[in-house]
């Protein structure tokens, strides 16, 4: 049988299941409700395999099918949760440790591409941030020192045509 991408397999599980934090009761404090009391937790594979399926497909936290993996808002609380007390990080050194035990990484020679900074010549005629940018009146001089203009020509009605 075919897995699909998305899909925690038994194998993969294994692997998973002793590396996801434990729940854990604060003794400072006080619980209005008895223990057992309210929803039961959802299952934590449930949990990963609606984290696996959210991160694989693309789709919003709100989108994931509620038949399938249960209340989304708590999937995502149990992601955020997780994601704070590192089980991610964790997970991929992991997977990194496994994937250089099986095909071997190429620790000596790596290489990054990209480029993630602003253009140096156009920090001053640009706004803080991407929404500013088109408010012309609060952003400085151009580069040649010419200041912005709108294109359309007002009549002064006080004069004649």
């Amino acid at each position: 049988m075919k897995i699909k991408s998305w899909e925690v397999s038994d194998k993969f599980w294994a692997i998973v299941e002793p590396l996801i934090p434990k729940q854990e009761r604060s003794q400072e404090k006080e619980y209005k409700r008895k223990a057992g009391g309210g929803r039961k937790p959802i299952a934590p594979r449930t949990v990963f395999a609606g984290i696996v399926y959210v991160l694989r497909t693309g789709i919003q936290w709100k989108a994931l099918p509620k038949e399938v993996f249960g209340s989304p808002s708590a999937i995502h609380r149990y992601f955020r949760e997780w994601e704070s007390r590192g089980f991610f990080q964790i997970l991929w050194k992991r997977g990194l440790c496994e994937y250089d035990d099986m095909e071997g990484i190429a620790w000596r020679w790596q290489s990054i591409d990209g480029c993630m900074y602003k253009a140096p010549l156009a920090r001053e005629s640009c706004g803080a941030n991407p929404t500013d940018r088109g408010k012309k009146w609060k952003q400085e001089a151009f580069a040649c020192g010419r200041k912005w203009r709108p294109v359309v020509h007002r009549r002064n009605r006080s004069e004649q045509t």
